[in-house]
């Protein structure tokens, strides 16, 4: 057996945790290392645990889930982010997007989809879907941002197929069988996307493939 997928949950409502929990356990290859109650106690628990994902409440006391995201990013920089909100228009739920998650989920996500989603992300995918997309690059739009971008000139035409892709919401196992390669062939390319737009993360390269035109 593969090594498990190790999961901290940072919520402050105790059913909450227990339900991820109970969901999370019941896959075989994802395994709980730790809970915290808010932000602060998570974000501590991160950098000591090192968990592969950590599945991140937005409104909790102490620190939010916004900041809490922006500490695990930048201390536990392998650690995936997946923020759990209660609706998918949520302005909080953007913040952390911004601040370095790897994608959002609804709270009354079905067992399955919970699961699906913490391994995607732990596979590099990012959990958006095509409204979150769109609503994610129009905040951008609206705010003081620079002006659009160019269309790389320092991407190969089969990397720009995959920017193409990505901007457009798939994971890459979408995208490998779209475009007829290997998910570790499509892999190989997001990496190297990430490195020659200097990229942060999946999420930045949605909104470069927007800001750059190829997707409309």
């Amino acid at each position: 057996m593969t090594d498990r997928i190790r999961v901290l949950l940072v919520d402050d409502q105790e059913l909450i945790r227990l339900g991820f929990r109970l969901s999370l356990e019941a896959a075989d290859d994802v395994e709980i290392v730790g809970e915290a109650a808010d932000g602060q106690e998570g974000a501590d628990l991160a950098q000591r645990l090192l968990p592969d994902v950590v599945i991140m409440d937005i409104r909790m006391p102490r620190l939010d889930g916004i900041a809490a995201t922006a500490r695990i990013v930048a201390e536990v920089p392998m650690a995936r982010v997946l923020v759990v909100t209660t609706f998918d228009l949520d302005e909080y739920a953007f913040g952390a997007l911004e601040a370095g998650a790897s994608g959002f989920l609804l709270k009354d996500a079905t067992s399955t989809q919970l699961i699906d989603a913490v391994r995607s992300v732990h596979r590099g995918d990012a959990i958006l879907s095509p409204r979150a997309t769109r609503l994610l690059i129009e905040a951008h739009a609206t705010r003081a941002a620079p002006p659009a971008a160019a269309e790389p000139t320092n991407v190969t035409s089969r990397e720009r197929d995959v920017l193409l892709a990505v901007g457009r919401g798939l994971n890459n196992t979408e995208i490998a069988a779209e475009l007829f390669l290997s998910e570790s062939t499509v892999k190989t390319h997001v990496g190297r996307l990430l490195t020659k737009l200097d990229a942060r993360d999946r999420v930045h390269l949605v909104i470069l493939a927007h800001r750059s035109g190829l997707v409309h």
